[in-house]
C-alpha cells in the first residue's frame, strides 16, 4: 500500500521499514563506483535540500523478510557463492535502519553500505559509510558515532568543502575518509558545466579531493 512518508523518529527494530524503491544496478558515486549493488531506498529525509533527485514522498511498509525476499529475487541470477553489495540509502536511512536488519543482510552474506547526510548516528555494524554533508558536521562532539570511510561533498556554487572538512576530528584522533566532491546536478546544462569547472579547478588546488561523477546517469541507468 502507498503512503505519504513523514519524518518521524526512528523506529524500533520490530516495527515495519518504509521503503521507497528496492533495485539491482551499479553504484554510480564515491569510492565503490561501478560495483554492482542493490540498493534499499528508505521514505523520508530529516533534510529538504533543493537539488535532491530523489522521490522519496510515496513507501510501501516492508518488515526485514520482505526485505530480504525482494533482494533474494533481485540476485537470484548472481552467482551462489557471490553477493553484491547492499547500499542502504534513503532519503535519510538513519531515520529507520538498524542494526538488526544489517546483521540479517549480513546473514544472508551481503556486503552493507550506508549512504547518510550525517545529522544522524549510522549503525555500527555497517561495513562501509558514506556521509555526504549539506552542513558542518558535529562530529567532534559525538566521538560515539561510527566514523564515516568515505566523506562525499555536492559541490555547488557556494560550496566551501574545508568548512565541512574542519567539523571532523583530527587525523591524530581518527583517520580521515576518502574525500570525495561531487559536482551538482541542477537540471541547467550550462549551470552544471560551469559548476564541473569550479570544481576541477578546486581539485587541483586541493589535492587531498577526489573528483566523484554520477556515472550512472552519464550511462543511462538506474
Amino acid at each position: 500500500m502507498s503512503r505519504t512518508s513523514d519524518n518521524s523518529s526512528t523506529l524500533s527494530p520490530q516495527t515495519m521499514y518504509r521503503i521507497n524503491d528496492i533495485f539491482y544496478s551499479l553504484q554510480g558515486e564515491g569510492h565503490n563506483t561501478g560495483r554492482a549493488a542493490a540498493f534499499i531506498r528508505f521514505a523520508g529525509c530529516n533534510l529538504h535540500c533543493a537539488y535532491c533527485d530523489t522521490d522519496f514522498g510515496s513507501y510501501q511498509e516492508m518488515d526485514a523478510i520482505e526485505i530480504l525476499t525482494t533482494l533474494r529475487l533481485l540476485t537470484v541470477h548472481v552467482a551462489s557463492d557471490l553477493r553484491p553489495l547492499v547500499v542502504l540509502t534513503g532519503g535519510e536511512p538513519t531515520l529507520q535502519a538498524d542494526e538488526r536488519l544489517v546483521d540479517l543482510l549480513h546473514d544472508e552474506g551481503y556486503e552493507v553500505a550506508m549512504e547518510s547526510n550525517g545529522t544522524r548516528p549510522a549503525p555500527r555494524n555497517i561495513d562501509w559509510l558514506t556521509i555526504s554533508p549539506k552542513t558542518p558536521l558535529a562530529w567532534k562532539e559525538r566521538e560515539d558515532w561510527r566514523q564515516p570511510d568515505e566523506l562525499k561533498i555536492v559541490f555547488g556554487e557556494h560550496t566551501c568543502p574545508d568548512s565541512i572538512l574542519s567539523s571532523l576530528p583530527s587525523p591524530a584522533e581518527h583517520p580521515l575518509p576518502l574525500l570525495y566532491l561531487q559536482p551538482c546536478d541542477t537540471g541547467d546544462a550550462t549551470r552544471n558545466a560551469l559548476i564541473v569547472r569550479h570544481c576541477v579547478d578546486y581539485i587541483r588546488q586541493h589535492p587531498q579531493w577526489r573528483l566523484s561523477l554520477q556515472t550512472h546517469k552519464l550511462i543511462g541507468i538506474k
